[in-house]
């Protein structure tokens, strides 16, 4: 019998229904709090003189943000220039010595990191490091002060996992199935203008790309045929000769995606050349959750759409799930795309659009849950790098007022003490 189990499961479902996140309702429980303290002034100070026996306003206190030292940056292969310099910079900016590993599977832009760029660095405090998952794994047994990973969940776990053995810090950007939501509320044409071209850019290889489609039977009768439009006026009546479509990265990524095309029935596109590594930028109906196309990041030119009756269906089928890398709403009404972001956790949001949210330098980047932890772009990328230290610098001198905390503890000086200890906006105790 697990005795755990029943209060994990109450808070859980609690936590789901919404009930914590309305500000009311979190300054109830400090208030709360509050109250335990100050009714509870007598009994907390005897169960800490039995427990323990115990019971600064002239100082300067600030923080302090200092490099970590040796840091590791894996980057990934699908942008394999801009995720490997973003982190870069950040980790530099702060200070720190830097370990680069690109991806071996984009070949090309790793030996030109590998080559060219150690010229244009200090190589007594930069390096990039080559080699495939056997490298990576033996790179991984040494001590780093700090871990940047981008990648798949997979490989995530594995990183995180090294790290662990040297407590070692970790930002871990992952991906996910991103759900995209379209309301009936809506103009098809725009929306399957705007759900195309973030689908299918780079052959739909990106993290944060729009995964799947839920909307109504009603709806997805509209959006075929403006998705069809959109996507021949964005590649033409021959996708393959477009110069404005990629191709997928390898033979083995290929076969994959090959394979997701017999979940369903495929409603636009399904053309595939081996010899070019090409997929049709493709549409999926018909589609059961259970079918790999949805058990799995797609990161290909293929999307689903899945036919839900109601936004509480679609939100339902949303939380049941692992927390998305990012998560898109589509309607004319505000409420309704307000209402999907109220009731969700993802990564990150954005209503109306595609993944623009990450191109925004003063937004943070990263995920939660399953689809990473910690964050980065702009200046959100030096915090990430640094080390916030908590200091305190206190005058040599006023021995006679500090003398109030030592033992023995009167009465008068415990009132005092108390009254030092009280909140207030900048202050430090005596203590």
């Amino acid at each position: 019998m697990d005795p755990f189990a029943d209060t994990l499961q109450r808070l859980r479902e609690a936590f789901d229904s919404g009930c914590t996140r309305p500000a009311e309702f979190r300054a109830a429980q400090l208030k709360g709090l509050s109250r335990f303290l100050q009714e509870n002034k007598q009994l907390l100070q005897e169960a800490l003189a039995q427990d323990l026996h115990k019971a600064t306003q002239l100082d300067s206190a600030f923080i302090r943000k200092e490099p970590f030292g040796l840091v590791l940056v894996i980057a990934p292969w699908n942008y394999p220039l801009n995720l490997s310099l973003e982190p870069l910079v950040g980790a530099l900016a702060a200070g720190n010595c830097v370990v680069l590993k690109p991806s071996e599977v984009s070949k090309s832009t790793e030996k030109v990191l590998a080559e060219v760029l150690p010229r244009y660095l200090d190589q007594s405090c930069f390096a990039v490091v080559l080699g495939g998952p056997q490298e990576t794994g033996q790179l991984l047994e040494h001590k780093f002060d700090y871990i940047f990973f981008t990648g798949s969940p997979r490989v995530g776990k594995i990183v995180m996992a090294a790290a662990a053995k040297h407590l070692t810090p970790v930002t871990l950007e992952l991906g996910g199935k991103n759900p995209c939501y379209v309301d009936d509320n809506c103009d098809p044409q725009t929306v399957a203008n705007r759900v195309a071209f973030f689908r299918y850019f780079n052959s739909g290889q990106t993290c944060v790309a729009p995964d799947y489609i839920l909307c109504s039977p009603e709806t997805q009768a509209r959006l075929l045929p403006a998705l069809q439009s959109a996507i021949t006026r964005f590649y033409g009546e021959d996708p393959q000769s477009s110069p404005d479509l990629g191709r997928i990265i390898s033979e083995k990524n290929f076969q994959r995606l090959r394979g997701l095309l017999s979940c369903g029935h495929v409603a636009i596109g399904g053309q595939t050349d081996e010899s070019d590594r090409y997929i049709a930028p493709t549409v999926l109906v018909g589609v059961q959750e259970t079918e790999p196309v949805m058990q799995e990041e797609i990161f290909g030119p293929i999307l689903p759409i899945m036919n839900v009756r109601s936004l509480d269906e679609a939100v339902e089928f949303i939380r049941h799930r692992e927390k998305p890398l990012a998560l898109y709403a589509f309607s004319n009404s505000s409420q309704v795309v307000k209402r999907v972001l109220a009731q969700t956790s993802s990564g990150g949001f954005c209503g109306n659009d595609g993944f623009m949210h990450m191109t925004v330098a003063s937004l943070p980047f990263g995920g939660v849950g399953a689809s990473g932890m910690g964050s980065y772009h702009g200046k959100f990328s030096f915090d990430t790098f640094s080390h916030h230290r908590a200091c305190l610098l206190r005058r040599p001198g006023l021995e006679k007022v500090y003398a109030l905390r030592y033992p023995p503890h009167t009465p008068r000086n415990l009132r005092v003490l108390l009254a030092a200890m009280e909140t207030r906006s900048c202050s430090c105790a005596l203590l």
